[in-house]
């Protein structure tokens, strides 16, 4: 095993003899037979155990164990007193998910501090069908049978080509002692049944289960990297950024095999769930238009035959602007304010406006629009509720929550970037203008 490990890590590069590592150790047998590889291969490391104080005297007992190895070694020993059950308790998780928290982020704390070259962890094949089933049961995706890889980011893997058996092989021929965790005899976790039970009992299937399900793991890997790759190209064609939005044509969408995967694809980094892509996907095919989804960050509506997605806007504290006040800010952007002679000529960018300064009252308010607002368009003699005017524009729903309004006495004196009052504007008996302009 020693030469087929030191071939491992020199063909796949994961580690380097010239700089030092943190082994992280339970002191079980798999973490005592990678610190033995280690050490025949020399790879320089440091040894760091975590007490989760769970066993008693039995985890005093791992630790002072590790202490005497880590000094037979002649290699600094780094041990961390952990209260777990306060820990899960203070966060409502459980106690292994707490367990895992600690471990990884001292893991980490300490390899920074050390200024080391990596964390090796001790996991292997078995445990990596084990993640994988784990993964299938709660209902994963393709990247789910990815697995654990053997490198991410800093914490390395260099045992996921071997299985549990070569290392009890391996500890029993070298007589290397290890310390035995005798909760992981029992089943009360989803773990401990797979590894004791379900896979036990799904190996005896045949003689070749295990390898068939580790070859079969590895193609369905492959193939999800080809999608990947596939969606990259597919959401570069096929959706469009405008005005900080992402547009996609449903008729394209529904037109593409495996549109459930793309959809949610797409709309994972912005918080979607597989259910909330589901729920939009036949929303397209039965052409729901105008309904809305929200993840924590992000809005997507189905418009006629689009779907619009944009981020959530963000709460809005309505501003007073003075009279001597000579710009303002908004989330959109930044605005001058200009007084001028009317000698100009008309700026028609809708982003923009010029207002007859004397029929404006100081302070002015900048707020979001509300429901039950009215203005009299630019153009028209009756008043006209901004919900139907903004429908008129057909502005999409996930930017009509962010439109404001520029309020003089109560009136609307312009919808921000989309039209002014007329009562409001400026005319050839205007003498003084009030221009906000867009920077």
């Amino acid at each position: 095993m020693v030469e087929a490990f030191i071939r491992h890590i020199r063909n796949k590069s994961i580690l380097d003899p010239s700089k030092t590592y943190l082994l992280a150790s339970s002191g079980g047998m798999d973490s005592m037979c990678l610190g033995n590889l280690l050490t025949k291969a020399e790879i320089p490391f440091e040894i760091a155990h975590v007490n989760f104080q769970l066993r008693g005297e039995d985890s005093n007992q791992d630790e002072e164990f590790l202490r005497k190895w880590a000094n037979s070694l002649g290699v600094p020993f780094h041990v961390h007193h952990a209260d777990t059950y306060t820990f899960a308790s203070e966060r409502n998780i459980s106690t292994q998910m707490a367990a895992r928290e600690i471990r990884y982020d001292w893991f980490e704390k300490l390899r920074s501090e050390r200024n080391l070259a990596g964390i090796i962890v001790a996991h292997h094949e078995d445990d990596q069908i084990e993640t994988i089933v784990l993964n299938l049961l709660r209902g994963t995706g393709i990247e789910g049978i990815y697995g654990m890889s053997e490198r991410r980011g800093w914490l390395i893997r260099p045992l996921l080509p071997f299985s549990r058996k070569e290392i009890q092989e391996f500890v029993l021929e070298n007589k290397i002692e290890w310390r035995e965790d005798s909760s992981n005899e029992k089943t009360d976790y989803k773990r401990n049944k797979l590894r004791h039970i379900s896979l036990p009992a799904l190996y005896s299937v045949a003689d070749d289960a295990k390898s068939n399900l580790l070859n079969s793991f590895a193609r369905l890997k492959d193939t999800g990297k080809a999608f990947t790759s596939l969606f990259e190209n597919w959401k570069n064609e096929k959706i469009e950024e405008s005005e900080g939005m992402q547009i996609l044509s449903a008729n394209d969408l529904l037109r593409t095999a495996g549109s459930s995967s793309l959809l949610y694809f797409w709309l994972r980094p912005y918080g979607f769930n597989s259910a909330q892509a589901q729920d939009i996907l036949e929303a397209c095919q039965f052409s729901e238009s105008g309904k809305l989804f929200e993840s924590s960050t992000h809005l997507l509506n189905i418009d006629r035959d689009q779907l619009i997605l944009a981020p959530l806007p963000g709460e809005f504290d309505s501003i007073s602007i003075s009279e001597n006040d000579i710009d303002f800010l908004l989330p959109e952007g930044k605005y001058e304010l200009l007084k001028l002679e009317n000698k100009v000529a008309l700026d028609r960018n809708k982003q923009n406006a010029m207002l007859d300064l004397e029929r404006l009252s100081f302070p002015l308010k900048i707020r979001t629009w509300q429901e039950g607002d009215r203005f009299i368009p630019l153009g028209m003699k009756n008043a006209k509720k901004i919900s139907d005017f903004l429908i008129d524009l057909k502005v999409p729903v996930v930017k009509k929550r962010a439109v404001k309004v520029l309020i003089s006495e109560g009136q609307i004196a312009w919808v921000i970037g989309h039209r002014i009052a007329d009562w409001a504007k400026s005319t050839a008996a205007t003498r003084k203008i009030l221009y906000l302009k867009k920077q």
